[in-house]
């Protein structure tokens, strides 16, 4: 499995970071083409704003129930999903979400590779 390390060296492929509240920390250049917001424009933002307003409410459950439990079924698998670009298009993408522990606090981050 790739670290935090790892995939903030990603060029290929679009990469997206947050803190354990679903706030925004880091977007690469690749982010940036694809998705339209740049660094200074998405930093401190809820990640739901790249995510279809249909799936903000399982997006909540499911990352509620991770930070209780610890335990997750979407994580270091592929997934089909949708991102949301700063001008309001869905672009399909293949989405890989990993979750590491730093300094005791979880930091999530997603790699999202447009199909």
């Amino acid at each position: 499995m790739k670290s935090l390390s790892d995939i903030k060296q990603e060029t290929e492929v679009p990469v997206v970071i947050t803190d354990r509240q679903g706030f925004i920390t880091y977007v690469n250049d690749r982010f940036t083409s694809v998705f339209g917001w740049s660094m200074a424009e998405i930093n401190g933002q809820m990640i739901t704003v790249v995510i279809p307003e249909g799936f903000h409410a399982p997006h909540h459950l499911g990352f509620s129930r991770f930070l209780s439990t610890e335990n997750s079924t979407i994580l270091n698998h592929p997934l089909r999903l949708v991102g949301v670009t700063k001008d309001g298009r869905e672009i399909e993408a293949e989405h890989l979400i990993m979750a590491e522990k730093h300094q005791g606090e979880w930091v999530f981050m997603a790699t999202l590779r447009p199909l």
